[in-house]
C-alpha cells in the first residue's frame, strides 16, 4: 500500500500542491500536518507511521516534508527500513524500494556521520584551544571567601535596617551567598555553646 505524508509549516499555506502529487503517484491514504518542521510533534506523521506495515511504501513530495534535520530523516527512513517499510520522495527521484534509492540513502547516512564526527573534531580542537591559553569550562567556581566581605554581609544582615536585596546588590552576591555567610557564623556559634 503506497501512504502519503504532507506538510506545511503555518495556516497560511496550502497543501494541495502535495497532496496532488501524492494522488497521481497512486497514495491510497494521505497523512498531512499544518506544523513547523522544527516541532517534534507532528500527530499526522505519527499517525502515518502507525498506519504502515511491512511492504507498504512511504511517499513524500520532498525530502524537508519528513525530516526535521539531516539526522532526524535518516533516523526516520532507517525506522521505516527496519520494519520492511519503503520510502519515496517525489522531488528528489529517491525510493529505498529500488538498489539505487537505497544506495543514496547509504551516501546520505555516509555524510550526516562525517558531518558528526567533524562537528565532534572541532569542537574538541576548540576546547583543547580554549585550555591551552588557560580558560576552563565549565561552571563558574563559588565565589572565594572574602573575609572583609564576609565581615561587612554579616553585619549589615545583623544590623536589619537594610533589606537583604539591597545587601545583596550592593555587595553583588546571591541571597543563597548572604544566607551561606550569615549561616556560617550561627552555626559556629552553636557549636561553641555546646
Amino acid at each position: 500500500m503506497l501512504i502519503g505524508y504532507a506538510r506545511v509549516s503555518t495556516q497560511e499555506q496550502t497543501l494541495d500542491l502535495q497532496t496532488d502529487a501524492l494522488e497521481r503517484s497512486g497514495c491510497e491514504k494521505i497523512f498531512t500536518d499544518t506544523t513547523s518542521g522544527a516541532k517534534s510533534e507532528r500527530p499526522g506523521l505519527q499517525e502515518a507511521m502507525n498506519h504502515l506495515r511491512a511492504g507498504d511504501t512511504l511517499i513524500v513530495w520532498r525530502l524537508d516534508r519528513l525530516g526535521r534535520t539531516l539526522k532526524h530523516l535518516i533516523a526516520t527512513i532507517t525506522q521505516l527500513n527496519d520494519t520492511g517499510i519503503g520510502f519515496k520522495s517525489l522531488q528528489e527521484n529517491m525510493d529505498t524500494t529500488t538498489s539505487g534509492g537505497k544506495l543514496i540513502f547509504h551516501i546520505f547516512g555516509a555524510l550526516a556521520e562525517f558531518e558528526r564526527e567533524v562537528i565532534k573534531e572541532r569542537t574538541n580542537a576548540g576546547l583543547q584551544a580554549a585550555r591551552a591559553r588557560g580558560r576552563l569550562g565549565g561552571r563558574p567556581k563559588i565565589q572565594t571567601k572574602d573575609p572583609k566581605k564576609i565581615a561587612l554581609a554579616r553585619k549589615l544582615y545583623n544590623d536589619a535596617s537594610m533589606p537583604v536585596q539591597v545587601i545583596c546588590e550592593q555587595l553583588h552576591i546571591s541571597k543563597s551567598t548572604l544566607y551561606r555567610y550569615v549561616g556560617e557564623k550561627r552555626i559556629r556559634k552553636q557549636l561553641s555553646n555546646l
